[in-house]
């Protein structure tokens, strides 16, 4: 079964269940209140209607979401891990639960995808503190055929999906295991060891709860079904493969890299590895690169450029004449790979940008060969600085080291890069906790002030503005807009003034759910597509008086106060160039 087809059939028997099909939405969040660097998973769209916004489409959803997660972006290179994936979901808002999904999750993977119902585990939560045992899935899936003794309880680690952040919906799991065949590692072998004798398929989560502030669950005001079956990992026990790089949705990329490389996957340990990552991360920096993403030290930017850094460092390590050039044909078969995904965008502007990071990975390459030199002795610590400073990495400085009859010290390395990990994983939480999943005061208030924002820079600009990128946090707003030149004192005081004045009139924001047309007749802010589905909700602020046109209208899906009275001084601390021809403001309320 190739990748096209699992699709349809997900979508061909969840849309016969009444489920509509949710658009492909860009893999960095465009709700201005997300405080996530990146979708990594299907639900992360849905987190308002989660919490009881209702759905433009209704109560019953079905999407192919693509994702990325960096979280253990250190395990790619092994058969399984990846950066970037297609998450195959379905979900209920408030409208069926369990005795549904775990009938059709049965149905779908025995009578459609024809897996034998005895290769079939599952496993459920067995309960804690904040949750009682999830008894209720346990007899709904022997009612429907999986005996006890393939039922297995484990914790929240194994069973417990979510929040997103330390707050916001989540609730207990229940989880599908295919038993490869492989020889079990003893006699205490479950779904819960990493021996690959079990592989996860997908996961129904039962989203009852909401995590609050003080670590609180308290019962969601709509019980929600939301399930992840992802696209890479299904195609791996339906194509009867062990190496999630062998699908047809990866194989065309390897056999371009052995091409290119002259070299043949599977045979060296070591340069399987390089290849595996140089695949995975290149494809994600395509898919990033072609939603407007391009390398910076900041941001989505600084993950690109990471990935860009890693598969070049690879590919230098097996053959030092890889070249830009390689990779631009790296870059055309993925986008043969994905003709749907790419339709309307312009590849040879894709390849432009991973040659010019290439070409400029490679000359830090030649840096830090060049730094390396003047060491007499590589340390552990000289080995990190390399890294930190140069990107340099460890592998590369090892074999240099090696090369010179010496041996770094590792665990002065690893202590280094810990403190490293650590004060990033600090600065990270610092710079995006907050946002989307918890729905706060704050955020709304800041949210709601950037479609304030967004209207007033059109008056004092142009019709040229619009929304490239935002995200606010609890303490500030940020908002990307095309302008050809940094905004004069005199600018930055008429769109205060101007947001200021709507604040003090107290203008009613309201909501109304419509179609595309109606939205785009009433001049609605969006960046109209497939990305919206068949009805929108449509936010005003206004109007004016009686007969006058409303102040801001947006197309938007998040939260909002209900009168701009609500929302104190506004203020714009601090504007910066993102790129060519692009602004980024910085505001507060006080």
């Amino acid at each position: 079964m190739k990748a096209r087809e699992l699709k349809k059939k997900y979508f061909d028997f969840f849309t016969k269940k009444g489920h509509k099909k949710l658009p492909n939405v860009s893999l960095v969040p465009e709700d201005i209140s997300s405080s996530a660097l990146f979708i990594s998973a299907g639900m992360h769209p849905l987190i308002p209607f989660l919490l009881g916004e209702p759905h433009p489409l209704g109560k019953r959803l079905v999407s192919n979401q693509r994702c990325i997660r960096t979280g253990d972006i250190e395990e790619v290179g092994d058969p399984l891990h990846l950066t970037f994936f297609e998450m195959l979901g379905n979900w209920s808002l408030g409208d069926y639960w369990k005795e549904e999904q775990i009938s059709w999750s049965l149905e779908f993977l025995t009578k459609v995808l024809k897996i034998p119902q005895e290769k079939i585990s599952v496993s459920c939560f067995t309960g804690d503190k904040d949750a009682p045992r999830d008894e209720e899935s346990a007899r709904i899936w022997r009612k429907v055929g999986i005996p006890k003794e393939r039922i297995y309880f484990f914790g929240k680690k194994e069973n417990w999906w979510g929040p997103v952040e330390d707050t916001g919906p989540c609730g207990p799991d229940s989880e599908m295991f295919i038993d490869t065949g492989r020889k079990s590692c003893g006699p205490k072998c479950d779904p819960s060891c990493q021996c690959g004798k079990y592989f996860e398929v997908w996961n129904d989560v039962f989203m009852e709860y909401n995590k609050t502030k003080d670590g609180k669950y308290v019962p969601l005001k709509q019980k929600n079904v939301d399930t992840g079956m992802g696209v890479e990992r299904v195609l791996t026990i339906m194509q009867g493969k062990d190496d999630i790089f062998l699908i047809d949705e990866f194989e065309p990329i390897i056999k371009q890299l052995e091409k290119r490389l002259g070299v043949e996957y599977g045979l060296n340990n070591e340069i399987t590895k390089s290849l595996r990552i140089i695949a995975d991360h290149l494809k994600a920096s395509v898919f990033l690169i072609s939603d407007n993403v391009r390398p910076s030290n900041k941001e989505q930017g600084y993950v690109l450029r990471r990935l860009l850094r890693r598969s070049a460092f690879k590919a230098y390590s097996i053959d030092p004449k890889f070249s830009s050039k390689d990779f631009k044909s790296l870059v055309e078969v993925i986008v043969g790979i994905y003709p749907d995904y790419f339709q309307g965008i312009n590849s040879d502007e894709v390849m432009a940008e991973v040659s010019l990071e290439i070409r400029k990975i490679r000359k830090t390459i030649e840096r830090g060969l060049k730094e390396i030199k003047k060491h007499s002795t590589i340390t552990g610590k000289i080995a990190f600085d390399l890294y930190q400073s140069y990107g340099f990495p460890l592998e590369m400085t090892e074999e240099i080291a090696q090369e010179r009859g010496q041996k770094i010290d590792i665990k002065v390395f690893e202590s280094e890069f810990k403190k490293h990990q650590e004060l990033s994983r600090t600065a990270s939480a610092g710079m995006f906790k907050s946002g989307l999943a918890d729905h706060s005061e704050e955020v709304t208030k800041l949210h709601t002030a950037t479609h304030l924002l967004n209207a007033a820079l059109k008056q004092v600009l142009g019709s040229h503005v619009f929304q490239k990128g935002s995200n606010v946090t609890a303490k500030r707003l940020r908002f990307d807009f095309p302008n050809p030149e940094k905004l004069t004192p005199e600018q930055i005081k008429k769109v205060e003034d101007l947001v200021n004045q709507r604040i003090k009139e107290n203008l009613p924001v309201k909501m109304e759910m419509m179609t595309l047309e109606e939205a785009k007749k009433m001049g609605a802010a969006a960046v109209f597509g497939e990305k919206y589905g068949e009805k929108v909700k449509v936010y005003s602020v206004g109007p004016l008086t009686s007969s006058g046109r409303p102040f801001s209208v947006e197309v938007c899906g998040g939260p909002h106060v209900d009168f701009t009275g609500k929302l104190g001084k506004f203020k714009i601390i601090k504007q910066e160039a993102v790129g060519s021809g692009t602004r980024r403001l910085y505001a507060v309320l006080e």
